[in-house]
């Protein structure tokens, strides 16, 4: 058999890995790493509030998926210092941040108040751009009007950053980041999204089309969805106009209605041990395009919103060297088998 171990470097993938890198791509594009600072808005969802359900998605917790300076009851400013406080100790050399609306859904307001909101986000010294997560029933061709006039430069007079690669910047990056969690309508159901997958890929479809950067992201192991539904997922997620992607290995979170549903029907659910993950998913990069930036591979939730931890406390730091080096180990990378899957 020939040795196809070196082929992946035609693709020149970021930072030398065997994979396309979100960080990567953002360090090539702008010449600098750009870290995001989760912000909370204060918004709520449709599937909350009676417009299409009560209860929200029944995985969620929202209080398990962002960190503890972003919080509501402060201001977006307040937020952002705290939460460039809170990176730098890791992150030194880092100078400009991304203000990350990600709490609930981040479009779903009135448009004159999201103006108000991004703008005050993005007068921020620090900050030379916005990341929008929302789910894709919640945008519009008013809303992303405004946000690609905003990408354009039109919208804020006077404002500039100095990025390293690209010298003065006179309009804020802006990147649309939807939460489709499966491409099966019969799990969106269950899991009550309250949208249908066609519902994503016309939201997704409007984006790009106005040239704003679109990310998506997936949870694995939703109930009712074995490995190769999962797999076969990459077709669907490969016809999408997408930037990039952020997959999360599903965990049960206490007191949602997961858990419940886990307890009681736990033969529906997928559960990976790590070995089996870091497999898994080295299976769905070979069947990804590989333009495609991988954003995220797992996800974190604090050990006490959860009732184990099956794979111990590893940090994703660790977790992303060992899927470096499964990929090396199995002489694979992003998008080997991409050619070979049925496309949609």
């Amino acid at each position: 058999m020939r040795d196809m171990s070196a082929d992946f470097k035609k693709y020149e993938f970021p930072e030398g890995k065997r994979y396309n890198s979100f960080v990567g791509y953002f360090k090539r594009k702008y010449g600098e790493r750009l870290q995001k600072i989760v912000i909370d808005a204060g918004f709520t969802c449709p599937n909350r509030d009676g417009k299409v359900g009560r209860g929200g998605c029944t995985y969620c917790d929202n209080a398990a998926f962002h960190p503890a300076y972003s919080t509501a009851g402060k201001s977006l400013h307040q937020q952002m210092d705290e939460g460039i406080e809170f990176h730098k100790v890791r992150y030194r050399t880092t100078e400009h941040y991304l203000a990350y609306f990600q709490a609930f859904s981040n479009t779903y307001a009135p448009l004159e108040k999201l103006k108000s909101l991004y703008e005050e986000a993005l007068s921020h010294p620090s900050v030379v751009g916005i990341v929008i997560g929302t789910r894709p029933d919640c945008v519009d061709e008013e809303k992303l009007d405004y946000l690609a006039a905003l990408a354009e430069g039109s919208v804020l007079e006077g404002w500039s950053r100095s990025l390293a690669g690209e010298g003065i910047r006179t309009a804020p990056i802006v990147i649309m980041e939807y939460g489709i969690e499966s491409c099966r309508d019969e799990t969106l159901l269950r899991i009550n999204r309250g949208h249908d997958f066609e519902t994503a890929r016309r939201a997704i479809r409007m984006t790009a089309e106005r040239g704003l950067d679109v990310g998506v992201h997936f949870i694995l192991g939703l109930p009712g969805e074995t490995r190769q539904m999962m797999l076969d997922s990459c077709a669907m997620i490969n016809s999408l106009p997408i930037r990039s992607v952020k997959f999360h290995q599903l965990q049960i979170v206490k007191g949602t209605r997961m858990e419940k549903e886990y307890a009681e029907k736990p033969e529906d659910f997928v559960r990976f041990s790590l070995e089996e993950y870091l497999d898994f998913f080295a299976d769905m990069l070979e069947r990804l395009r590989p333009d495609i930036s991988i954003e995220r591979f797992v996800g974190e939730v604090p050990p006490r919103f959860v009732n184990e931890t099956p794979w111990g406390l590893i940090r994703n730091v660790e977790l992303l060297r060992l899927l470096d080096k499964r990929l090396e180990e199995r002489r694979t990378w992003q998008g080997r088998l991409f050619h070979e899957t049925k496309h949609i």
